[in-house]
């Protein structure tokens, strides 16, 4: 039995740093002593795992895995599972703690937490994805529950990987334990709106950063980086919207038509399993080429640490809406800021998909589900008021919206924590 360590693969940067630099920000603007920051600027729990696969040759190979749990003041814990060649604990660490901040500026009831697997997921089959899933689903069993930590899908996973999480703890645990996962499919306890919600919800923030800046978005122009479930759903919505999508870009390159893009049938081709890259009559751009595009819109919703302190200063975009986990460093934040570009914070603009992943535990644990149209409702109220929440914030202290929503994010863990006490 031949038994073979798949290490992780080298990451460009460190999230973690980033995800500690806005933390200390917004600590030193909120004034917190070293012991609320000490609290907050650690995770409350790591768990890492290496496990066996049996792969559909005979061979065995182990994978690592992590969930980091930042914080549970606030409620049980809540966060994605990605499977990814680049995983590594600190990324797991830095998005779990987004995670925290964002339930906090959209204000429902949960803490943050994140997983991951170093793993390639379209290097394997069905069946080869399956043990994968099932068997970390037991690693992490001891610690994820409907009242203690809720993972959902993230990128790499979908709801077909949080079926097999829902079966696997059920098994252990001898009847269906549905609210243990969201982003399900509807038939094993999702939520209608689920997959879509993500991408929704940026096209509320889209239309709410329009209003509250005076921009018309039947005129606009956007340009999406990564078009995943996020980025093609964004995409779609924005162009029904009457926007104006000139580009679009996955990993094998961006198109371009600075007369706007048709969307929908190259988010039927990628969904097919086709590049972008392989869509006829369309110029060919590259992503940095994207990035620097003159438009209205640009929404990153491919991975974290893509607008560095090197690339920063040719971003042409009046406001950038971050759709990915991370995807502006502090050095690019403080570029764009001189250059009088409004980032959109990712711990607000990408949260449709923790909102409706809280419908959709809410709708398990009473056993009562809603009609699509309610659900997109709620999340349309839900984050149209956390703009406005960090609007205002932003305008009260006269900081950026990115201070205004870590701001405000760790503000309402503190205050939870300070309620809550130090136990014993």
């Amino acid at each position: 039995m031949a038994v073979k360590q798949q290490p992780p693969a080298p990451h460009k940067a460190n999230a973690l740093n980033t995800a500690h630099a806005q933390f200390d920000a917004a600590a030193d603007r909120l004034r917190l002593d070293d012991g609320v920051r000490a609290i907050l600027r650690s995770a409350k729990r790591e768990l890492a795992v290496n496990f066996p696969v049996q792969m559909d040759d005979g061979s065995i190979k182990v994978f690592s895995g992590y969930r980091v749990q930042h914080n549970l003041a606030r409620g049980p814990a809540k966060g994605g599972i990605r499977y990814h060649p680049s995983v590594s604990l600190d990324e797991v660490r830095a998005l779990a703690m987004w995670m925290t901040w964002k339930t906090a500026v959209v204000n429902i009831p949960y803490g943050g937490a994140k997983g991951g697997v170093v793993v390639d997921p379209k290097a394997l089959s069905q069946t080869e994805l399956e043990k994968l899933t099932r068997r970390y689903a037991t690693e992490i069993s001891i610690i994820i529950g409907k009242n203690e930590d809720i993972p959902a899908p993230d990128m790499g996973t979908d709801g077909r990987i949080m079926a097999w999480i829902m079966d696997t703890i059920s098994m252990h645990r001898g009847y269906t334990e549905a609210g243990v996962v969201t982003g399900k499919p509807v038939s094993v306890g999702g939520t209608l709106g689920r997959l879509e919600a993500t991408g929704r919800g940026l096209l509320y923030t889209v239309q709410e950063t329009a209003r509250h800046y005076g921009v018309r978005l039947e005129a606009a122009t956007v340009a999406v980086q990564g078009f995943g479930n996020v980025g093609s759903v964004a995409a779609v919505l924005l162009q029904e919207a009457g926007a104006r999508v000139v580009a679009v870009s996955d990993s094998s390159g961006a198109v371009y038509n600075g007369q706007g893009l048709d969307v929908k049938p190259l988010a039927g081709r990628k969904a097919g399993g086709a590049p972008l890259s392989a869509a006829p009559g369309l110029d060919r751009i590259s992503n940095a080429e994207l990035l620097a595009l003159p438009v209205d819109f640009l929404v990153p919703a491919a991975m974290e640490n893509e607008i560095t302190g090197e690339n920063a200063g040719a971003v042409k975009a009046r406001f950038v809406v971050e759709g990915a986990n991370g995807p502006t460093t502090p050095e690019a934040d403080a570029i764009l800021a001189a250059n009088g570009i409004t980032v959109v914070p990712d711990i607000l603009a990408n949260a449709g998909g923790v909102i409706v992943s809280y419908f959709e535990w809410v709708q398990d644990l009473q056993f009562y589900f809603w009609e699509e149209d309610e659900v997109n409702e709620r999340l349309h109220r839900a984050i149209t008021r956390a703009f406005r929440d960090v609007a205002r914030t932003a305008e009260q202290h006269k900081i950026s919206l990115r201070e205004a929503a870590m701001v405000l994010g760790v503000g309402r863990v503190v205050e939870a924590t300070k309620i809550r006490g130090i136990y014993p």
